[in-house]
């Protein structure tokens, strides 16, 4: 798979594209201001359940660790993972009750945004929790994670997450990998500017490696989205979970996708 297109359309006309790491502590947070990252995804969690909502006091840490970490420059953006289970993205009127009070509580702790998703049995949108979650919000940026990737029809979608106030969505294309959605990305894109005038932002997400990054530009999104994470081995015992260690931010893997997303902009 070619990883630049230095002719390809979208690169030439020079767009902002954003980095963003998911992160799960505060030095994930500094190790994104260091490389020039405008997001993070704080959440807990990762590699073992996809992500879930981080407890108050990380959150905490993470926008001082942000505000600590700025060089004269606005601060790394901490937008916060509210998603209180593992499982699918069907939520119960107790789950977005606990959603709809974890985005207030982000909001209040000074929380750029929030990353939330909402689906209907039938693998819809449900834009009712959706809009729920966006009033919570109060202004803040909202994203729609990767539970878009699950839905029949992504422009479909797309349109409904529009009319809710969603500000970008988080989609690898349907894929488990983007670098293989990229097609779809492509024609997710080409929608978000096309018929919806730039309303939703695109953000490929989903297995990046700094490699990928210049066929994802290519590919017309808005932003980059990876985790740079490695496992730290730490056996903690039978009572702590055995020895599956815990993840960190990598800094070598995230200079690398900053410097990939820098030679194709």
């Amino acid at each position: 798979m070619t990883t630049t297109d230095p002719e390809s359309p979208a690169v030439r006309a020079g767009r902002d594209v954003v980095l963003e790491l998911a992160v799960q502590d505060p030095d994930g947070v500094r190790v994104a201001a260091s490389v020039g990252a405008r997001r993070v995804e704080l959440c807990v969690g990762l590699g073992a359940t996809g992500g879930l909502t981080p407890s108050a006091g990380l959150l905490e840490a993470a926008v001082a660790a942000a505000a600590d970490a700025a060089t004269g420059a606005a601060p790394v953006e901490v937008h916060v993972l509210v998603r209180p289970r593992p499982g699918g993205f069907v939520l119960s009127a107790d789950d977005l009750d606990v959603q709809v009070r974890d985005v207030r509580a982000a909001v209040a702790a000074g929380a750029a945004g929030v990353v939330v998703g909402a689906l209907t049995p039938d693998g819809l949108v449900d834009a009712a929790a959706v809009r729920s979650l966006v009033q919570a919000a109060g202004g803040r940026e909202v994203t729609f994670h990767r539970a878009v990737d699950v839905v029949v029809d992504p422009l479909a979608a797309l349109d409904v997450l529009a009319g809710a106030g969603v500000a970008r969505v988080l989609t690898s294309g349907g894929a488990a990998r983007s670098i293989d959605g990229v097609e779809r990305l492509r024609a997710i894109a080409s929608h978000a500017h096309g018929a919806l005038g730039g309303r939703v932002q695109v953000m490929a997400g989903g297995g990046v490696r700094p490699q990928d990054v210049g066929a994802l530009v290519a590919a017309g999104v808005d932003a980059v989205h990876l985790s740079a994470k490695r496992t730290v081995a730490d056996d903690a015992g039978p009572g702590g979970g055995g020895d599956a260690g815990y993840e960190v931010t990598d800094r070598g893997v995230a200079a690398a996708a900053r410097a990939a997303l820098d030679v194709v902009l």
